[in-house]
C-alpha cells in the first residue's frame, strides 16, 4: 500500500550519504499508466481502428463524387476525411506501440511519446489541408464552374451519418487522451463540413448559385485551421516538457513547503510524459533525518490528493541551502 493509500502505487525508499555527507532520502512511485496504455488502452485501440474504417471507406467514396460533381466543398470535407483517417490510423498505431513496448534501460518511459508526435503529426496535416482549400476556393471564386448538387447532397447527408456514428465511439475517451480529443475533434469538424456540403447542395440546386460551392469550402478549411493549430500546440507544449497547464508550480511550491519539517524545495520540476501522465520532481530541504520519511508520505498525499500527480519523485536533504547549486538549468 503506498503512502497515498493507492494500492497500485509501488514506493521504495531508501537513504544514503553523498560525498558532501548530507543524507537523502528518496522516494520513488512507479507511473500510472495512463489510458491509453492501460487496461482501457485495447478499447481506445478498438474504437479507433472502428472508426477509421468508416471515416476512410466514405472519404473513399467522397474523393470520387467530389471530382465526378465539380464540388471544392466535397473535396474540402473529403480532403479533411482524409487526413482524419490517416491521423486515426497513426493514433491507433502509436497506441498500439506504446501498449507493447515494454520498459528498457534504453527506453525507460516505453514508446509512450508516441502519441504525442502522432497527434502532432495530425495537427500538421490539418493545417496543410485547410491552407490548400482555403487557396482553392479564392481561385474558383472569379469563375464558379458548375457543380452538380444532387449527387453532393447525398454524399453529404451520408457524410454526416458516418461523422455522428464516429462522434459516438470517440466521445467517452476524449476528454482524458489527447489523440482520443484530436480524434473526436477532427468528426466534429467533419460533421459541420457535411452539414456545410448539404447546405452549399441545397442551394445550388435550387438557385444554381455555384459561387456557394468555394465559399463553403473556405468556411469548412477556416473552421479547420484554429483547433489543428490548438491540437499542434498541445503537442509541442507536451514534447517540449512544459508545466502542464493545469498546474500552478508556485502553488505546488508553496503547498511543499507548507509541510511541516520542511525548510526549503528546489529543483522543481513538473511535465507531461503523455496524454493523463504527468510527472514531477523535487528536492526537499528538512529539519533532521528524523523528518525525512514522514515529510515524504505527506508530500506524496497532497501531491496526489491536492494536484492529481500521481508519480512523483521526491528527495529529501537534511539542513538548508544543499542541493543543485552547481546547476545551471
Amino acid at each position: 500500500m503506498a503512502a497515498d493509500g493507492h494500492p497500485h502505487h509501488q514506493q521504495n525508499g531508501h537513504s544514503h550519504e553523498t560525498h558532501g555527507g548530507h543524507g537523502h532520502s528518496h522516494q520513488h512511485v512507479r507511473v500510472r499508466p495512463g489510458a491509453a496504455v492501460g487496461p482501457d488502452g485495447a478499447r481506445l485501440v478498438h474504437r479507433l481502428w472502428s472508426t477509421f474504417a468508416l471515416v476512410a471507406t466514405f472519404a473513399i467514396a467522397q474523393v470520387v463524387v467530389g471530382l465526378a460533381a465539380g464540388s471544392l466543398a466535397l473535396l474540402s470535407d473529403s480532403g479533411h476525411m482524409v487526413t482524419d483517417a490517416v491521423g486515426l490510423g497513426m493514433a491507433a498505431v502509436a497506441i498500439s506501440l506504446a501498449r507493447r513496448s515494454a520498459t528498457t534501460s534504453r527506453r525507460t518511459f516505453g514508446l509512450y511519446r508516441l502519441e504525442i508526435l502522432a497527434a502532432l503529426g495530425n495537427a500538421v496535416l490539418l493545417v496543410g489541408v485547410a491552407g490548400w482549400v482555403v487557396v482553392e476556393a479564392i481561385t474558383r471564386l472569379d469563375d464558379p464552374p458548375e457543380v452538380m448538387s444532387w449527387p453532393v447532397l447525398v454524399m453529404g447527408a451520408v457524410g454526416l451519418a458516418v461523422n455522428v456514428v464516429s462522434m459516438w465511439l470517440l466521445r467517452a475517451d476524449a476528454a482524458d487522451n489527447m489523440n482520443m480529443r484530436g480524434a473526436y475533434l477532427e468528426v466534429v469538424a467533419d460533421a459541420i463540413g457535411s452539414v456545410g456540403v448539404l447546405l452549399a447542395a441545397l442551394v445550388m440546386g435550387l438557385t444554381e448559385w455555384y459561387w456557394v460551392d468555394p465559399v463553403v469550402g473556405a468556411a469548412i478549411g477556416l473552421f479547420i485551421a484554429p483547433r489543428a493549430v490548438r491540437l499542434g500546440i498541445d503537442a509541442v507544449r507536451v514534447l517540449a516538457q512544459m508545466t502542464p497547464g493545469r498546474i500552478d508550480l508556485d502553488e505546488v511550491r508553496g503547498a511543499l513547503i507548507a509541510i511541516d519539517g520542511v525548510l526549503d524545495v528546489h529543483d522543481l520540476h513538473a511535465w507531461t510524459l503523455t496524454s493523463d501522465m504527468e510527472v514531477l520532481t523535487a528536492h526537499l530541504s528538512v529539519r533532521s533525518v528524523a523528518d525525512a520519511q514522514p515529510v515524504l508520505r505527506a508530500a506524496q498525499t497532497m501531491l496526489v490528493e491536492r494536484f492529481r500527480l500521481e508519480h512523483a519523485t521526491l528527495q529529501t536533504e537534511v539542513g538548508p541551502g544543499h542541493g543543485c547549486e552547481h546547476l545551471t538549468w
